[in-house]
Parts: C-alpha cells; sequence; structure tokens
C-alpha cells in the first residue's frame, strides 16, 4: 500500500486545508496517508472543525509557522525528517510554501521516490520588494528541480509559474484545481438567510455587500471600503458591507472607515456557539454601514444571507470565497487577479475589474446594487458552473491518477 505524507503550512480557514482534509479522507484505500502541519497565527480561525467533520486525524508540528525564523524553520526541518524516517512515504505532498521548501528539502535528503508540490497562491507579486521577491523566486526554483511534479491549482497559475516567473518547465506541471463539498450551500438557504439577517438587523430592502478573507494588506480591503462609500453615496438603495475575517490589517481598516464617514460596528461573537446563537429576535448588533464579524464558521449562512460577495485582492490563487459565493447562487465583484478568471464567468457570473482601478471596481459594484436583474442574473449560473468542475470526488480522482503515474 502506497503511503503518502502530507505537509501543510498551518491548518487555517482556507483552500489548503479543504485540499489536504479532502486528500486525507476521500483517497482511495490502497493509499494511507499522515497529515502534519503548523497551527493557525493567533488572528486566524481554526480549521479543526474542518476536519472533525470529516474524520481527519492530522499531527501538529508547532514549531512550522508562517513567518521565517531559521531556528524554528531548522527544527520544523528535522520533526519532518524524523516523520518520513519513522513512516516511510513513497510519497510527499507539500501543501504552501513554507512547508514545500521544508517538506521537499527533507524528502530529497532522504531520498523519497515521489515529491509533489502544490501551489495554493505565490508570493511573486504584492508581497514583497523587488529584492525579496527575486529570492523567493530562486528558491523555488531550486525546490522544483527536486520535485517530481507541481501541481497548480488553475491554468492561469501554471502560465504564471512557467512562462512568467520561469519557476519550472510546463511539463513539470500539472493543473488540478481545488475540491470542496459545496452541497451546504444549496442547503436551506430561505432559513439561513433569514437567521443571518435577524442577527445584524437587515430589512429586506437593503442589500448586504460581503467580503470574507483575512485582514491582511495583499486582500486590498481599503478598495473595498472606498468602493462602499461611494456606492452609497451615489445609491438609491440602502446597502451595507460585512468584513468577514480578520488579521493584522483590523485596527487600521477600522481607523479607515471612519475616517471615510461611514458608520461601524463589530460581533456579535458566539465564542464557540453556533451562529445565531442567544438570538431572541431582536438584532444582535447595532446597525451601521460596515459590519467587522471576525471569522464565522457557518459561511454558507452568510452566503445566504448577503446579496453580493466582493473581492479585491492585489493576487489570489484560487479564492475559495468566490467559489463559495457561486456555489449560494451570490453575485460576485472581484479584482481580476491570479487565478480568479478560471474561477468566475466574467459577465455570467461575476463582473471583474483590473487590480486597484476604482472607478472601475466601484462602477462595477454600483451596477450590481442598483439593477436586480443583472444581479438576479449572475447569482443564477454559479451553482452550474462550480459543483461539478470544484468538487472533491474529481479533486481526488485527479490526485490519485497523478500518484499512480509518478510510483509506476
Amino acid at each position: 500500500m502506497p503511503r503518502v505524507l502530507r505537509i501543510i503550512n498551518r491548518f487555517n480557514l482556507g483552500g489548503p486545508t479543504h485540499n489536504a482534509a479532502y486528500l486525507t479522507r476521500y483517497l482511495p484505500g490502497d493509499f494511507e496517508t499522515l497529515l502534519v502541519g503548523g497551527e493557525q497565527e493567533a488572528s486566524e480561525e481554526g480549521s479543526r472543525h474542518i476536519l472533525d467533520s470529516l474524520g481527519v486525524e492530522a499531527t501538529i508540528l508547532p514549531e512550522m509557522q508562517r513567518e521565517v525564523a531559521p531556528w524554528r524553520d531548522r527544527g520544523a526541518y528535522r520533526r519532518i525528517k524524523r516523520l518520513i524516517k519513522d513512516f516511510r512515504p513513497d510519497i510527499v505532498h507539500t501543501h504552501a510554501a513554507k512547508a514545500g521548501a521544508v517538506g521537499r528539502m527533507a524528502a530529497s535528503e532522504l531520498g523519497v521516490k515521489a515529491i509533489v508540490h502544490t501551489f495554493h497562491g505565490h508570493v511573486f507579486h504584492s508581497y514583497f520588494g523587488a529584492v525579496r521577491t527575486a529570492m523567493y523566486k530562486n528558491i523555488e526554483r531550486f525546490l522544483a528541480r527536486r520535485s517530481s511534479r507541481i501541481i497548480a491549482i488553475s491554468e492561469k497559475q501554471k502560465s504564471e509559474l512557467v512562462d512568467e516567473h520561469r519557476i519550472t518547465t510546463g511539463d513539470k506541471v500539472s493543473v488540478i484545481p481545488l475540491g470542496f463539498d459545496l452541497s451546504r450551500f444549496q442547503q436551506d438557504q430561505a432559513a439561513k438567510r433569514a437567521l443571518f439577517r435577524k442577527v445584524y438587523g437587515l430589512a429586506d430592502d437593503e442589500i448586504a455587500v460581503g467580503i470574507v478573507g483575512r485582514l491582511v494588506p495583499v486582500k486590498n480591503h481599503d478598495l473595498f471600503l472606498e468602493a462602499m462609500k461611494r456606492v452609497r453615496e451615489r445609491s438609491g438603495h440602502k446597502v451595507r458591507a460585512f468584513v468577514v475575517g480578520d488579521g493584522e490589517e483590523r485596527e487600521r481598516l477600522e481607523g479607515l472607515t471612519r475616517r471615510l464617514g461611514l458608520s461601524l460596528t463589530a460581533g456579535p461573537y458566539f465564542n464557540g456557539h453556533g451562529f445565531g446563537h442567544g438570538l431572541n429576535g431582536h438584532p444582535m448588533t447595532e446597525r451601521a454601514d460596515v459590519t467587522y464579524t471576525s471569522w464565522i464558521k457557518e459561511i454558507d449562512i452568510v452566503n445566504a444571507g448577503v446579496d453580493v460577495i466582493a473581492l479585491t485582492s492585489h493576487n489570489e490563487g484560487t479564492p475559495v470565497s468566490l467559489i463559495e459565493a457561486q456555489a449560494a447562487g451570490r453575485a460576485v465583484v472581484s479584482t481580476r487577479v491570479g487565478g480568479i478568471e478560471n474561477v468566475l464567468v466574467e459577465g455570467g457570473t461575476g463582473l471583474l475589474s483590473p487590480a486597484d482601478d476604482m472607478e472601475r471596481f466601484s462602477a462595477n459594484l454600483a451596477r450590481v446594487v442598483e439593477d436586480r436583474a443583472l444581479r438576479e442574473r449572475l447569482s443564477g449560473g454559479g451553482w452550474a458552473h462550480v459543483r461539478q468542475r470544484y468538487h472533491y470526488t474529481r479533486l481526488v480522482d485527479d490526485t490519485a491518477t497523478l500518484y499512480r503515474e509518478l510510483l509506476a
């Protein structure tokens, strides 16, 4: 029975955790998998509930953390080498940058037969300055030479890795999109929508615009807030924004919200209880132009409750929030970056604009807010677009086929 050691940066909410968890749970029975990874950062929502719901056990490596720290990274490297010696995998499959660096170096040194790495995104633009970016590109080129196969999660990402950044050659890259169980986004939508709107006191005639993700610079929430100000000033509709997530930019973004003249509130926080716990028929937070909700695990309730999902990033791989929005039948307004063109049907399930183009993004958001028919048309095609393309069974089948090819 082939053994797979699967290594992930950290168990936070996001595409890498879903990807690793579904592969660990659903790979055919002729594969044995050991899943290991670091813990989420303090400002991130953990993903233990994802692993628990799938019955997946994971080994936590406290040394594996996102930030570069040579002494700690050496500790992670030594731990992974011990795991390889004890587990004796036929395949080491790493997910995202830190796990990819530490895991591939250890596997290469110990002569593992097949070494696979999945790029869930990359840091080759919009993260660091020119010198540091060039250094990371050279590191990835070095690691690619020690990899049996590189997995890109979209055709766009493959093009970036091969043609734009020259990390490796095209014959070494396989495209395997992410996969999820999206059925919950279609279930009980009316009840979920009613619950969300009761918690936040949303009237039937109010349009709710959500943005889901870490509050970090690359997500460019400034563009979202500034666009919301313009839309609210010019729209004949009542519009409220919901910022779902948390991170290092929270305090600064709240300050920007106030400077833009937008009222804000935060919460409610359910402290481990289910969404809406304690609801007594009255809104659970003050009404405001912008609500900072922090992380909400029941993201299917969020998608049912809002009318539009926005994304304003400088850089993305395959954004889970947009896949989930389409699965829930929500109109999307986004910047055109990374693999987003492969995730959306432009003009069919969402509207796109260049990164940092305030005029175009604001105009697109205003169009979707003002035009109910457009909003409904964009909403209508989402489920059909994502239900097979991003289903976990396709992810598992594609990955198992690749593994067998590498071990043949």
